[in-house]
């Protein structure tokens, strides 16, 4: 029989079951005193289990309340009440209408470095409060992680979180949480502590990048073996994020990085490149070719074949620290720089830049020269040795790099419609028909320079490689809309995107 539509402790009414894990079954429900949608978990009790261990269970459910409710936090699911029904205790939490990091990376799919990086920020902002409270989560993994609305990363379902300083309500020999994601201590029966927490974080994000977990085998048994004794397989998507991932991964909790170590690296590899969304909207001369944003049917796509591919070093035995303080270097001078640049909102997704509305023009930068576009009435900075590009169109001009593969377009749209963003989705619409492979990374309204705005980011694939693109449009209805874009390989696209800041920051519109 259907529990739809019952009552739980004469308050919940139970309208829908969005979730069900190891320990329970998880319901949207109407909180009919105060009229909002509440998260219910129900307690699994599985029949072969004696009384005493349904008291331990049951206590671990109250537990898991208790835990939850010390982490005051954006990042973590807030608690709201503990009931009973029929004895068996619920938790009664935030419903976030949101699919779980698992979902999106289910059947293997995976997410670009940056991207992975700032959901990431988000979570480890909820381990770093929930450890200030005392509290372990013990069982950090994608499916735990809620992709909200409004880019906002809840870290969710601590079951098994155990108080530090707690007795262990697990019988000798039980291992609670999810195998792939148990850190190696935990796997040799050691008692757990914040680094574990670190390591499961460390699997989640190589799952996130590599699309698979670390050390998945083909049983149970095999996967923890392999946790506690193999050497981690080089991983070969995680660009920015490999030294930190290997250095959570470390077999010895003492070698890993802290908790705040793990918030600055990650900033750091967000900041190398973040993500967007748009559709190729300049086509660098040479071997591949995207289209210009502002055109109404992208050309078709490149016929060349061949691919490209990054070539990653080797893992190294050792001082795994070694690598994640050369990262951590980096975070220091790129946190400076994104404090001082005044460039970057926090997207919904997990931490993207974005323009902000007090941009201004910058001086022209060193290494770059001021083009005037008169026919679209702006001017811009471009890097030395990149050259104009021919076009067949008065409403754009592109300049390339000297390898014909990356290239900056600027775009104009006369009169310009009520936001960037229903121009960019029709572009979109064409690309998906053009392209083959085409991912969206972010597609979202801002302002610059005080006016409506969009930003655009995605990948595609070009005739011999994968490219990646961010497009910025900005302008007021009925008057003018700019777009700013830069394609250029992916496996070069932490060197090619400050090119993109530089010219965004330098654009000026002349005076009509």
């Amino acid at each position: 029989m259907s529990d739809e539509g019952r009552l739980v402790a004469g308050r919940y009414r139970l309208v829908e079951r969005i979730g069900r894990g190891g320990m329970g079954t998880v319901w949207r429900a109407e909180d009919e005193e105060l009229t909002r949608q509440v998260a219910l978990k129900r307690l699994h009790t599985p029949p072969h289990l004696s009384d005493a261990e349904i008291t331990t269970l049951y206590e671990r459910v109250r537990r898991e309340a208790r835990s939850a409710a010390r982490v005051v936090h954006p990042n973590v699911v807030v608690v709201h009440d503990v009931v009973d029904d029929d004895g068996q205790p619920c938790i009664v939490m935030e419903y976030v209408p949101a699919g779980t990091l698992a979902d999106t990376l289910d059947g293997g799919r995976t997410l670009p470095p940056e991207e992975a990086a700032g959901i990431g920020l988000g979570v480890i902002s909820a381990v770093r409060a929930a450890h200030a409270a005392g509290v372990l989560h013990r069982d950090i993994k994608p499916g735990n992680v809620l992709l909200g609305p409004g880019g906002r990363i809840v870290l969710t379902d601590f079951g098994i979180a155990q108080t530090a300083g707690s007795s262990t309500l697990t019988q000798t020999g039980e291992m609670i949480g999810s195998i792939d994601f148990m850190a190696p201590e935990r796997i040799r029966g050691h008692k757990p502590g914040p680094a574990s927490d670190l390591w499961s974080l460390g699997a989640s994000l190589y799952q996130a990048v590599e699309g698979r977990p670390p050390y998945r085998r083909d049983t149970p048994m095999e996967t923890a073996y392999a946790i506690a004794v193999d050497p981690l397989e080089p991983m070969r998507k995680a660009g920015p994020l490999e030294p930190l991932i290997e250095a959570l991964l470390s077999k010895d909790p003492e070698d890993r990085p802290t908790a705040e170590q793990t918030e600055r690296a990650l900033r750091a590899a967000w900041s190398t490149g973040p993500p967007t969304e748009r559709s190729p909207v300049v086509g660098p001369a040479g071997e591949d070719s995207t289209p210009h944003p502002t055109s109404a049917v992208p050309p078709a796509p490149p016929t060349q074949t061949g691919r490209s591919a990054r070539r990653r070093r080797p893992r190294r035995r050792g001082r795994v620290l070694v690598p994640v303080l050369a990262v951590l270097a980096v975070a220091t001078t790129a946190v400076t720089l994104y404090m001082s640049s005044q460039r970057a909102d926090r997207d919904g997704a997990g931490g993207l830049t974005t323009p902000t509305a007090s941009d201004s023009p910058s001086p022209v930068p060193d290494g770059y020269h001021l083009v005037h576009a008169d026919r679209l009435g702006v001017s811009f900075p471009v890097p030395d040795g990149w050259q104009p590009k021919k076009q067949s169109s008065d409403d754009e001009v592109t300049y390339t790099d000297p390898t014909g593969l990356a290239g900056i377009t600027i775009g104009m749209v006369d009169p310009a419609g009520s936001n960037p963003v229903g121009h960019f989705k029709d572009i979109e619409a064409n690309t998906k028909a053009n392209y083959s492979v085409y991912r969206r990374l972010r597609m979202q309204e801002t302002t610059f320079r005080d006016k409506p705005a969009a930003v655009w980011e995605f990948t595609f694939q070009g005739r011999a490689r994968v490219f990646r693109a961010i497009d910025l449009g900005y302008g007021t209805a009925g008057g003018r809309e700019y777009d700013i874009y830069l394609s250029a390989p992916e496996a070069k696209w932490s060197t090619y995107r400050p090119v993109f800041d530089n010219v965004r920051d330098g654009f000026t519109e002349q005076p009509r």
